[in-house]
């Protein structure tokens, strides 16, 4: 906002006005929303340099869309939701406005029992709502291996948890999206790293494509409260 101010000078006997002079006063910033993403190796970015993780591309994604946001890594190699809940009271610091939840791979490469991930996952969005913090859900689904109740029970339980805590759900997957794609073992070759569990940085740019515009609606929301 910009404001003029006369100044006035004395004459003898008398007072004239001075060409005045134009102050521009900043005009309140945009609040910055911050956004937490808690979660394993693959928020982490095992693997990767520095600039070739899942924060530092998605931060960049944001960015290019005008988005006021800062991306706080939480995300710690070979996590699991147990992993997750533990440190969820700390990562919930007065800054966090919002908070990416991807968590449960390891849970599943543990053949750990699918009510336990659950149950921990209730605690992390617990949490949450009581920090006032707004929630994307990251779902995951497990492959036939540990037989269909496992499978229903695990896959289930991100859009059970989601409807109880009324947050979104977002089915992009980290390596949903990957898989997705008809050619799985051109895409392993293309996207994945050596050890076909974590995706090199192609791999994670398809990720954060896939996943920013569910990322930039978590940010609307949160600039909304």
């Amino acid at each position: 906002m910009c404001v003029s101010v006369l100044r006035s000078a004395y004459g003898a006997g008398a007072t004239a006005l001075k060409a005045g002079a134009l102050i521009c006063l900043a005009g309140p910033a945009l609040a910055e929303v911050t956004v937490a993403a808690l979660g394993d190796s693959l928020t982490h970015g095992y693997g990767l340099r520095q600039d070739e993780g899942f924060v530092p591309q998605l931060q960049a994604w944001l960015d290019a869309k005008g988005a006021e946001v800062e991306v706080i890594n939480a995300g710690v190699s070979g996590d699991t939701t147990a992993g997750g809940l533990s440190r969820v009271d700390w990562t919930l610091t007065d800054d966090v406005d919002a908070l990416i939840v991807a968590l449960g791979g390891n849970d599943l490469l543990r053949g750990i029992d699918p009510a336990t991930s659950m149950g921990n996952l209730d605690g992390i969005l617990a949490a949450a709502d009581e920090a006032g913090v707004e929630v994307l859900l990251v779902g995951m689904e497990a492959p036939g291996n540990y037989g269909q109740d496992y499978k229903r029970a695990f896959d289930g339980m991100y859009g059970d948890l989601a409807a109880k805590w009324g947050v979104a759900l977002s089915d992009n997957t980290f390596l949903g999206s990957l898989m997705a794609m008809e050619d799985r073992e051109a895409a392993t070759a293309t996207y994945m790293q050596g050890d076909g569990i974590h995706p090199n940085a192609e791999g994670v740019k398809v990720v954060v494509e896939a996943l920013g515009p569910a990322v930039l609606d978590l940010v609307e929301r949160a600039e909304g409260d």
